[in-house]
């Protein structure tokens, strides 16, 4: 599979929780969590699970810098 954004970081599915149309997807990484909202029906499709090892794949359109 080719994938044009090169943002890719790979972990492990620590949470799923679903309605009836959408899920979080919780994943942790090397970076820290990282929080996916998909469509459940993705998440049947892919047969996602706890556990599984995954890339969280992201592509920012804007990055903003707060300072405390």
């Amino acid at each position: 599979m080719s994938i044009s954004i090169r943002n890719r970081l790979p972990g492990t599915i620590e949470k799923i929780v679903s309605d009836k149309v959408m899920s979080e997807v919780v994943i942790r990484t090397a970076a820290g969590i990282v929080t996916s909202i998909i469509t459940t029906g993705s998440v049947e499709r892919m047969n996602l699970k706890e556990g599984d090892n995954v890339f969280a794949v992201m592509k920012a359109t804007s990055v903003s810098v707060e300072k405390g």
